[in-house]
């Protein structure tokens, strides 16, 4: 069947019509002539495979990285990194329209990585001990694709991937390790973390089963005595403390930026974050005003929320550790005084949840508290849009979009947006 792709969709797929039929195309270009094949029909939409590129779109370049196609990692190497940003902000567009339902989206750009490639702070590898494998998961399956150099890692992650691939040849790397996650920080260091162990083996590190003695400073992967437990990044002249099982962004050099956007202009008496993590919206929030509440629901994170807020000497910010959503219902119903002097002088609420975005209950409490102002920053366009119809809905106007290219070569964007309050 030959195609013609139209546009990217929201998840990074080319769109065409052909013969009746709505289909999707993976890897594609727009503009983009090509003979596919149908690999999967779902409803009244077929999921297609490139067999041949008849014509190429003008915004096709050739992926660098030999791994691509098979790896899930990145999606996008085959269009320039300009026509990445256009269709980003095209998928924005189009679920702030087809699923938020508003007609009128303010004006926006992508701002663009500042290094398209070797960006990457955090990265997760999948280790196959049965076929010695250690890379990323193929695309569309559970089966380990084999990278032994990975285009948008760190230099220091890249090593810390060769250093831990020998360990794997050499049968060192513990079989019962199912993937491996690793941070970048400060001084060069670096955290890992294996996951999905069945059992300890003797002689592991506390904390860290089933690497047969591999993390120790003088014994660690990376061959650069750099591998610590935790590390300490700084962004923004703000340094926070986490390790490798941490949620942080990904792209230090748009994390500034991603920053300023977020707390642009806010300030006054009360701010609530919600899903804080380690607390990198929550420092500036403290600096910025009076009184500060984060809610983290992972315990570990909401302890190095903590510790960081206590390293910077921020004593005006609490962080609650419980369930996002339950914590909004029980201080929406509260009667005491405490809650309602937060009710009653919150000014600002952020919230960064997962990529399934914020669940109904959440935007349920958010609209009970009626903050002043809200600032939303999503790592998914289609969860962002589908929670903006029910804020907007609740009395809320969208004032400000802004988007950041915190994930070259894939199809992720970060949007950050600004919401007041007109009731």
């Amino acid at each position: 069947m030959e195609v013609t792709i139209e546009r990217i969709l929201p998840g990074g797929l080319g769109l065409a019509h052909a013969e009746g039929k709505t289909i999707m195309v993976a890897l594609a270009a727009p503009g983009d002539r090509l003979r596919v094949r149908i690999d999967r029909v779902k409803g009244n939409v077929s999921f297609a495979l490139i067999e041949e590129i008849i014509s190429p779109s003008p915004y096709r370049v050739e992926p660098p990285c030999p791994y691509f196609g098979r790896c899930g990692g990145c999606d996008f190497q085959q269009m320039s990194y300009q026509a990445q940003l256009e269709a980003k902000a095209e998928i924005i567009r189009d679920c702030l329209r087809r699923l938020g339902r508003i007609e009128s989206v303010p004006d926006f750009q992508v701002t663009p990585a500042p290094n398209a490639w070797h960006y990457r702070s955090r990265a997760q590898w999948q280790h196959d001990s049965i076929r010695q494998r250690l890379g990323y998961f193929e695309s569309g399956t559970r089966s380990v694709c084999d990278v032994a150099d990975c285009a948008v890692l760190a230099p220091l992650l890249q090593q810390t991937l060769e250093g831990l691939r020998v360990r794997m040849r050499n049968s060192s790397l513990s079989e019962d390790v199912r993937d491996i996650r690793a941070v970048l920080g400060d001084d060069d260091q670096v955290a890992i973390a294996p996951d999905r162990v069945r059992s300890p083996t003797p002689g592991s590190p506390a904390g860290h089963p089933g690497w047969g003695g591999a993390v120790r400073e003088s014994d660690d992967p990376t061959g650069t005595s750099a591998v610590v437990r935790d590390i300490t990044r700084t962004i923004h002249g703000e340094t926070y403390r986490l390790n490798a099982e941490s949620f942080f962004q990904a792209n230090d050099d748009l994390s500034p930026q991603l920053i300023d956007s977020a707390v642009a202009g806010a300030s006054g008496d009360m701010a609530v974050e919600l899903y804080c993590g380690v607390g990198l919206f929550t420092l500036p929030l403290a600096r910025r005003f009076a009184h500060v509440v984060g809610i983290e629901g992972d315990r570990a994170a909401a302890a190095f929320a903590r510790t960081n807020l206590s390293h910077a000497g921020l004593t005006n910010a609490q962080i609650v550790n419980q369930d996002v959503g339950r914590w909004l219902a029980e201080i929406t119903e509260s009667a005491s005084a405490k809650a309602a002097a937060l009710k009653d002088k919150l000014d600002f609420l952020l919230l960064d949840p997962p990529r399934t975005g914020a669940d109904s209950r959440v935007v349920a409490g958010i609209l009970k508290l009626k903050p002043k102002r809200i600032c939303y920053v999503s790592c998914d366009p289609a969860t962002l849009a589908r929670d903006l119809k029910k804020l907007i809905a609740g009395g809320y106007t969208l004032q400000t979009i802004a988007a950041f290219d915190m994930f070259p070569q894939t199809h992720h964007v970060e949007t950050v947006v600004h919401l007041i309050c007109e009731f």
